[in-house]
């Protein structure tokens, strides 16, 4: 694939509901994940694709989400792209209403999404 084919693959993924299958479509094994912040592990980095499905599960069990809207993607020359978030959720645990906005950057490499970087902001 392509990265406009990837990217575009992503998104359309992430507005119907296909986020967590396309982990395994378009994902290298060995991928890394970023987040701005240490995660619930403890660390802000995840490794490989159980990982980031471990990081997709905890989002969907820990969140109730009520809107999400997904902009992009945006290229960056042969092997980047970014993807904006706007996410609405409430927190299960203690019922925390959080509004946030979040930038994904995704790199590629052979065909497959080898490392995703995370920048946010929560109101």
């Amino acid at each position: 694939m392509t990265l406009k084919e990837i990217a575009e693959e992503l998104v359309a993924g992430c507005r119907n509901g296909k986020a967590r299958a396309n982990v395994d479509r378009l994902y290298s094994e060995d991928a890394i994940s970023v987040e701005a912040m240490d995660g619930p592990s403890g660390s802000r980095v995840t490794e490989g694709r159980a990982g980031i499905h471990g990081k997709h599960e905890w989002w969907e069990t820990a969140m109730e989400e009520h809107s999400t809207e997904t902009s992009g993607p945006f290229l960056h020359g042969d092997d980047r792209f970014a993807v904006v978030f706007k996410v609405d959720a409430t927190d299960r645990s203690n019922g925390q209403r959080v509004q946030m906005e979040e930038v994904g950057v995704y790199h590629v490499a052979d065909g497959k999404i080898v490392r995703e970087e995370f920048f946010y902001t929560m109101g």
